[in-house]
């Protein structure tokens, strides 16, 4: 099995650029069904995420050029049912649903796949195209969803907060006719940059990034290109990365008003952040962290996507600290693996980490179960004693961009190692 090999007591020290945002790029790829032009999307980052959306795009009639941006033309596209193969190895092909319901007035879609964190039902999906007027029939392990005419705008209210099911709603609601209002709607920066992609085609979206976003239907979308902002979660990895070797990490091409929450944990930590319109540095040199108390939430909250790396902070920093996670059920599979290398954490029935923080990490061979346990333990083996065997490293490619290669550029020595 593809693994990494990761030399550690190392210092992380230098300048990271950082990547597009993989939950901006793949909606975003998802919503170019909407319209007969052409789009250019750029600061798409090399994932294997998004070249299954680019595969699935392709198979029902896109013509996609990739470059060092992404051009596509949806003008071809015919199939209404993508391929079940494609589907079922990402989690954002639900996207696909309303798109192709709007565009052809039927769509079919096999349930999609991802990371194994927790349930995450479609019904938030679901119950929104039915409010605009689609008929939602599940057979065995497919949806079908059929329009007879225009979907109408109208009231949702939210029962919880969703990010997908909110960009699955506006994509709906873009070419229906009248005024959708979404209440309770998800607030992250990656729903804010949809919506201005989608308003450079012609949609008339207001409110993104607020708990209400209003969409007055358009009768057609046009072309357009757009820029997909920095990804936050990979910025708080590797501020994470420099916080827990004692190093200084300045991120580049970033967007601090992104990570506020983060920030302050992280100075809350004892590090020295400093930031700009485009970056952020973190200093932690010659300093141990002090532990952090954590609940995640949705945004503006602390991200959930955020918990494992400062799990990791937590374990090696000095005192207890307690981490609540209260979005997915099953988000703590990275604790077994660095209590291997030596973290003294416990986990509560309320959903809770405790973690006693430990002065040294240990090698193991660990193994990866999901895409931020892949980052996390990668990091864990940068500052452990010995060579730490990183397991299962595929879940890594879906989310993070040239992660070993970057980390090798600050001083981290990570080596590919393919058995079979």
């Amino acid at each position: 099995m593809n693994q990494f090999c990761v030399e550690g007591n190392k210092k992380l020290n230098g300048n990271v650029i950082i990547s597009g945002s993989k939950n901006a790029a793949l909606p975003i790829l998802f919503m170019s069904i909407l319209t007969n032009h052409k789009v250019k999307i750029s600061n798409v980052p090399k994932l294997t995420d998004i070249d299954l959306a680019i595969q699935l795009l392709k198979y029902i009639g896109a013509e996609i050029k990739h470059q060092k941006c992404i051009l596509i033309d949806p003008k071809p596209i015919k199939l209404i049912c993508p391929p079940q193969n494609l589907i079922s190895k990402i989690r954002g092909s639900i996207w696909m649903l309303a798109p192709l319901l709007t565009r052809f007035n039927q769509a079919k879609i096999f349930f999609p796949g991802g990371c194994q964190i927790g349930k995450r039902p479609i019904d938030l999906h679901l119950k929104g195209l039915k409010k605009l007027g689609a008929t939602i029939r599940i057979k065995k392990n497919s949806i079908q969803a059929f329009i007879t005419k225009r979907m109408k705008g109208t009231h949702i209210l939210m029962e919880k907060i969703s990010v997908g099911a909110t960009v699955t709603i506006i994509s709906a609601a873009v070419l229906a006719e009248g005024l959708t209002v979404i209440e309770n709607a998800a607030r992250e920066p990656e729903i804010v940059d949809i919506a201005k992609f989608l308003n450079t085609l012609g949609a008339n979206i207001t409110g993104a990034g607020n708990k209400k976003i209003f969409i007055k239907g358009v009768s057609k979308l046009n072309g357009g290109k757009h820029k997909v902002i920095p990804d936050r979660i990979e910025t708080g990895t590797f501020l994470v990365a420099a916080a827990i070797s004692k190093g200084r990490v300045i991120c580049k091409k970033t967007e601090p008003k992104h990570l506020k929450q983060v920030l302050k944990k992280l100075s809350d930590s004892g590090a020295i952040i400093k930031f700009g319109k485009n970056w952020i540095s973190l200093d932690m040199r010659g300093k141990r962290p002090h532990s952090v108390d954590i609940s995640t939430a949705a945004y503006p909250g602390f991200p959930t996507d955020l918990l494992a790396q400062f799990t990791l902070l937590n374990s090696i920093s000095k005192g207890k600290s307690k981490i609540t996670e209260t979005i997915f059920e099953n988000r703590f599979m990275h604790v077994p693996q660095l209590i291997k290398m030596g973290a003294n954490i416990t986990t509560t029935q309320e959903k809770n980490i405790i973690c006693c923080g430990v002065p040294k990490l240990f090698s193991k061979n660990v193994f990866s179960t999901d895409l931020r346990t892949s980052a996390t333990l990668i990091l864990a083996g940068c500052i452990a004693e010995g060579i730490t065997q990183v397991h299962k490293i595929f879940h890594l490619f879906r989310g993070y961009e040239y992660f070993s290669k970057k980390l090798n550029l600050i001083g981290a020595n990570i080596k590919r190692n393919n058995k079979k």
